[in-house]
């Protein structure tokens, strides 16, 4: 099958799920098709799909890998005492993990087409990440607090597993509380990988977008929390900063190289 047919494919089985597509018309260009695709699966609920299904989709999302630029952290130089600073599109970095900033519902954002990154991982992981999400959540019986941290596979990403965590919302001004649950966040994925065998892992910029957390603090506890952390492990962790803004980027590199 092509590209194409498998997205028709993809297309034509998650419209027939939900009787209320029934008059949804496939689009002929490949960029409507694509957003199509990706909001039918971002609105879809954790259900059980067909063999065949999961099976193209798997050959349609690697595919779609193969089609973007991998970044592999081998090939990254160290800022300091293996870590590193990257800028770009985390769902094409092969590390061991890479860390999503969910939500307290853990099952991904359910908004179609969304550009967050918990929206972005889900989409290029495919299906099966909701389903283990929500069966986690399942067995948990309650949303996930902020600060602790959660692993699954990985799915179609070019990295092994993903840690999903939930950062403090910020209301108003900044608190001690705020800062200790940001720094728990990443002591949590840190302490979640080494504990699954990780040897790399990738940071999103937790907390800092809608849940407003100021971008500069929350670098400056981020990197603080990671050095403490490998210092007092003694673990040899490779972590990425993964920054996705020229802002986050020049806030970063002046943390970690003294300079902007």
């Amino acid at each position: 099958m092509t590209q194409r047919e498998r997205r028709e494919f993809l297309i034509k089985y998650l419209l027939k799920e939900n009787p209320q597509y029934e008059e949804i018309e496939i689009p002929q260009t490949d960029d409507e098709q694509k957003d199509l695709l990706r909001s039918l699966v971002n609105v879809r609920p954790p259900l059980p799909a067909s063999d065949e299904f999961l099976k193209i989709q798997d050959e349609y999302l690697q595919e779609e890998n193969r089609s973007h630029v991998i970044t592999d952290i081998a090939d990254l130089h160290s800022a300091d005492n293996e870590l590193y600073l990257w800028r770009g599109d985390i769902t094409t970095l092969k590390v061991d993990a890479i860390v999503n900033a969910a939500n307290s519902g853990m099952t991904g954002c359910w908004q179609p087409c969304h550009l967050c990154i918990d929206n972005c991982i889900h989409t290029f992981a495919g299906i099966q990440l909701r389903a283990v999400c929500a069966d986690i959540m399942q067995k948990q019986g309650h949303e996930e607090p902020a600060g602790q941290a959660k692993i699954t596979p990985a799915f179609n990403l070019p990295s092994k597993y993903v840690i999903h965590t939930v950062g403090p919302i910020v209301r108003g001004e900044l608190t001690a509380t705020d800062r200790d649950l940001l720094a728990s966040c990443y002591k949590s994925c840190l302490d979640i990988a080494k504990a699954n065998g990780c040897v790399s892992i990738a940071f999103c910029c937790i907390s800092t977008g809608v849940f407003r957390f100021p971008a500069d603090r929350a670098a400056e506890i981020a990197v603080d929390t990671v050095r403490k952390w490998k210092e007092q492990s003694g673990d040899g962790m490779k972590i990425v900063f993964n920054v996705f803004s020229e802002k986050d980027e020049v806030i970063y590199r002046r943390i970690l190289y003294g300079r902007d």
